[in-house]
């Protein structure tokens, strides 16, 4: 039987170049390096260690520890073990995440101190767990040591054979939409991720990547190239430090880089403002949310004419299903975003299959039930590959909602609208949630908030529904987030209106609100909480 655990591919790269440099982290200051050798020796040591305390297959583990040699080690020693990892944004508010916890039902916890102190504080999710392992310094306070279970003396330990459906982990979604899920990933997943990311995008053992999302770090040192672990916090990839991330970049000569359209905003300011270019830099991957064309000529700026930008597309459930280049974004598809089309998200990724069909609320059971709409007709956007996740856990509602079944396969409805053009891209109008259901007519959030972005003062706009008197159908509300504070707030205003007026899919937008700082998600900085701004919209109208 074929071992499709994703640990695999760790020790073949560690055995075909043990002394090439794996990982690079910031550490007390400065960044300290270990080859393949020695994270597959760190692997190996946490492996025994957890296996002589009581870790066995199977075991449900919640890993809560910073990007780190710790993180990176863990997580392939949990791969190797057969334990599946639980991997939950801690930014993502305390009863979320409690939730979240609680759901999965764990069996052993392994975080630095704070999380154990945050684990002591509400006990009740964290009933089931049986082993509580600390990592730093907790002086005996927070369960057993790390440091002092990690067996270096007794040499390799051997990767358990899974198959291809075995659990490997458990991945919340950011929560953008309702509360977050768990996305079961088994090990097949992730094989088929790592071969994609790697053929697609042409990664090579010679290339340095910084992540900004600390799960692509897995995926980097198990492709065989170097991961430089950015000094940064994770969970505000918008409050990055310019300086910081720049200098590794430059240190390290790194050659591609995975991050949100909020960390290269503030990069590529930065950079600009300082004539800064950023040679190394051959290929950079923006996923997260829609990213504008004026970003990506932003970013180009700062790059050699070599480089080039890519903009995967997919969700939690479902990554990467499309890819667009940013040479063809501005040279094709910007200007038709900018009027109203959509943002297009790119073709379909090899072995990946979209489709477009009739939008609907409800469960959808098998296939035969599906109407498929024609090309440039806006629909339900859904996917079928092997990247694509089976299952939410514990959670059959959602699975109802999110799976079709076709015969011995099935298709995953990523949540989201858009249609397919003539030249087989896809294109994103927004979240299936987020439409406006008016009177008259469905809305999409994308192309209709494209049209008020193109206001010189509007950094990001927002259309969200307010129930009407009937309490059947939505009142169409744009809000708008402005670059700076705007000192005549009704003149700008007016010109708001005049833009609606001027285009069909915006005309009977009637009313307009100013926010100073849109709620976004934590995992990316970018994508907006349309719910939240939708209750703060429904007190003012």
């Amino acid at each position: 039987m074929e071992n499709y655990n994703i640990a695999q591919a760790l020790s073949e790269v560690a055995i075909k170049t043990p002394e090439r440099t794996a990982l690079l982290c910031p550490t007390a200051g400065r960044y300290q390096g270990w080859t393949f050798a020695e994270i597959e020796r760190h692997v190996s040591a946490y492996a025994h260690g957890l296996t002589r305390v009581g870790v066995v297959r199977g075991d449900r583990v919640i890993l809560m520890v910073r990007p780190s040699l710790e993180f990176i080690c863990l997580t392939f020693a949990l791969f190797r073990i057969g334990a599946p990892v639980i991997l939950i944004d801690p930014g993502m508010g305390y009863k979320n995440l409690l939730r979240c916890i609680g759901s999965v039902q764990p069996d052993v916890f392994i975080g630095i101190p704070a999380a154990h102190l945050f684990r002591n504080i509400f006990p009740a999710p964290f009933k089931t767990i049986r082993i509580k392992i600390m990592v730093g310094t907790g002086f005996g306070l927070f369960g057993i040591s790390l440091r002092k279970i990690a067996d270096f003396t007794r040499g390799s330990f051997l990767t358990v054979d899974t198959a291809k459906d075995d659990l490997a982990a458990i991945i919340f979604t950011t929560g953008s939409t309702g509360p977050p899920k768990g996305v079961q990933y088994g090990h097949g997943i992730f094989q088929a991720q790592l071969r994609l990311i790697k053929d697609y995008y042409g990664i090579k053992p010679e290339d340095v990547d910084q992540p900004a999302f600390p799960l692509f770090a897995l995926f980097t040192v198990a492709m065989g190239a170097c991961a430089v672990i950015p000094d940064m916090n994770p969970a505000h990839p918008a409050k990055v430090d310019p300086a910081k991330f720049v200098s590794s970049i430059q240190d390290y000569q790194v050659t591609y880089s995975f991050g949100s359209p909020a960390i290269w905003n503030v990069i590529s300011r930065y950079c600009l403002a300082r004539k800064i270019k950023l040679p190394s830099l051959k290929k950079i991957l923006m996923a997260g949310a829609p990213v504008s064309g004026e970003l990506i000529a932003r970013v180009k700026g700062i790059l050699s004419a070599d480089a080039e930008i890519h903009t995967p597309y997919g969700a939690t459930e479902s990554l990467p299903i499309a890819s667009l280049t940013g040479t063809e974004i501005l040279a094709e598809t910007w200007n038709l975003t900018r009027t109203g089309h959509g943002t297009c998200v790119g073709r379909p990724l090899p072995g990946m299959e979209i489709r477009i069909i009739t939008a609907v609320d409800g469960p959808i059971s098998q296939w035969s039930e599906v109407r498929e709409l024609a090309g440039g007709e806006i629909g339900e956007i859904v996917v079928k590959g092997d990247v694509v996740t089976r299952a939410y856990d514990h959670n059959d509602k959602e699975n109802l909602l999110a799976k079709i079944i076709d015969g011995d396969e099935f298709w995953h409805r990523i949540g989201d609208v858009g249609y397919l053009d003539d030249n087989g891209r896809l294109w994103f109008c927004g979240r299936k949630g987020h439409r406006v259901k008016t009177r008259d007519k469905v809305m999409d959030t994308i192309p209709c908030e494209a049209i008020f972005n193109e206001h010189p003062q509007v950094y990001r706009s927002a259309l969200v529904g307010v129930k009407d008197a009937g309490n059947k159908f939505e009142i169409p509300v744009i809000i708008f987030e402005p670059y700076h504070r705007v000192s005549h707030p009704d003149q700008l205003l007016t010109e708001l209106a005049a833009l609606a007026q001027g285009n069909v899919l915006t005309s009977s937008i009637k009313h307009f609100l100013m926010n100073p700082a849109f709620p976004v998600d934590i995992r990316h900085n970018a994508k907006i909480f349309r719910e939240k701004l939708a209750v703060w919209a429904a007190k003012r109208i």
